[in-house]
């Protein structure tokens, strides 16, 4: 950050279960498991992979950024939950990689643990890493939010999204699937 022009004094670092306010924020640093780096050896795992808790008066989320299932969603749903949205790694899935990216069932379990209100599925559709279809993780997310009884959010990328009234989202990819 401070390579890029950020001032010192706008930065701040924590390590899990830290936390700091801002503004009637509170921005919590919980537990992900993942890998830091992506340049092979020279750098990889020297800083901390971390997951957010972010709360307000009247608002909670959650966001798991890239992380593989574990036991650290029910303790984060235990401590700080129950969540009005849970941003969940849904996508770039495969067996050899579910240390550090959610399989499909996984992560509709990590919305249960954390106690999520809605699960809003992340890490899908843009970049392609493993060998699904780019519309398979949110068509299997689609598919276990059913089955566990849990809402489901898909929004359009730019699409605004209340906590307070209801949302329409339509099931946007679906056109795009045979095209």
């Amino acid at each position: 950050m401070k390579s890029w022009g950020i001032n010192e004094s706008k930065l701040f670092e924590t390590d899990w279960w830290g936390k700091f306010d801002f503004e009637g924020i509170t921005f919590i640093c919980t537990p992900a498991q993942h890998f830091s780096g992506r340049l092979g050896t020279i750098k990889a795992s020297k800083t901390l992979w971390a997951s957010w808790v972010v709360k307000t008066e009247s608002n909670s989320f959650y966001f798991n950024g890239d992380s593989g299932y574990d036991i650290h969603y029910k303790k984060i749903g235990d401590e700080y939950g129950p969540f009005d949205l849970a941003f969940i790694d849904s996508g770039q899935y495969n067996e050899r990689w579910r240390e550090v990216h959610n399989m499909p069932e996984e992560a509709a379990q990590a919305v249960l643990d954390l106690k999520g209100k809605a699960m809003v599925p992340i890490h899908w559709g843009m970049f392609s890493l493993s060998l699904h279809d780019w519309f398979e993780p949110v068509e299997e997310s689609e598919k276990y939010a059913k089955k566990y009884g849990i809402k489901l959010i898909t929004p359009k990328l730019g699409q605004l999204v209340s906590t307070e009234s209801q949302n329409v989202f339509e099931k946007w990819w679906k056109v795009l699937i045979d095209k």
